[in-house]
Order: C-alpha cells, then sequence, then structure tokens
C-alpha cells in the first residue's frame, strides 16, 4: 500500500511503468474534456425509417394474406358446387345460384342464361380455381 501512487497519476501496476502516453483518451486534469456525441436524432431517424419500412412490409403481406384467403373461398365455393360433368383444365365456367340458392357450375355464359351468376371461373393446371372478371 505505501507504493500507491495518487488518482492522478498513471502507472500500469502489472507493467512497472507509466503509460499514460500509450491510453486513447485524455489522462491528465487539463486534458479537453471527452463529450459524448448527441445520437438521438441519428437513433430517432433509424427508427423511423425502420418503422416506415416494416409497415410496408406488413401492409404488402396482409393484402397477399387477404387475396389469399379469398381464392381459398372461391375455391371452396366452387368446390362445393354441384355439377354433373368434369371440369378441363384451362377452361372457363361459370358459377351460378339456383332458386334456393345453391351454387352450381355450368358452362352457360351469364349472358346465354338467367340464373344469378356468383362469377367466373378458371380452372388451372394446378387444380385451383381462378374468378375472372366479369365476361
Amino acid at each position: 500500500m505505501k507504493d500507491k501512487k495518487p488518482d492522478n497519476v498513471v502507472f500500469d501496476e502489472e507493467e512497472k511503468k507509466y503509460d499514460a502516453f500509450l491510453k486513447p483518451y485524455a489522462t491528465s486534469v487539463g486534458a479537453p474534456a471527452i463529450k459524448t456525441e448527441n445520437l438521438a436524432p441519428w437513433k430517432n431517424k433509424g427508427v423511423g425509417m425502420v418503422n416506415t419500412a416494416i409497415a410496408a412490409e406488413y401492409e404488402e403481406i396482409r393484402e397477399k394474406y387477404q387475396a389469399l384467403q379469398e381464392r381459398f373461398e372461391y375455391n371452396n365455393l366452387v368446390y362445393s358446387a354441384k355439377f354433373s360433368f368434369q371440369p378441363m383444365v384451362g377452361h372457363t365456367y361459370h358459377l351460378y345460384r339456383n332458386k334456393n340458392g345453391e351454387p352450381f357450375l355450368s358452362i352457360l355464359a351469364p349472358m346465354e342464361c338467367n340464373f344469378d351468376h356468383v362469377g367466373s371461373f378458371r380452372l388451372g393446371s394446378d387444380y385451383v380455381w381462378e374468378r375472372l372478371e366479369s365476361l
């Protein structure tokens, strides 16, 4: 304890030498003050940019999910409809509701009949029904 140096003296006890000149920071009382930068604006800008990017990605995923859910519902509706023929891949068919509100699939286009038209669908090669815009 008798060899203890004052706090303002930089002395390496293991090497037994003065090493103030080797330090990457100021070691004397007269040295310039170490000031930290205000990083709040940089952080706020980064947080804002990240939040905007994540919100946009979330919106894209939500829209894809809604489109997928809509495709599922239409496929469920078409496959649960009544029809007495085997639909062919790549052909367009029309979904109608009868007087009892039950769905049925037909090859007749909406302008060729007076049924309650629900929509027109084309059977894809993966056996997924694709809803077509009005003909």
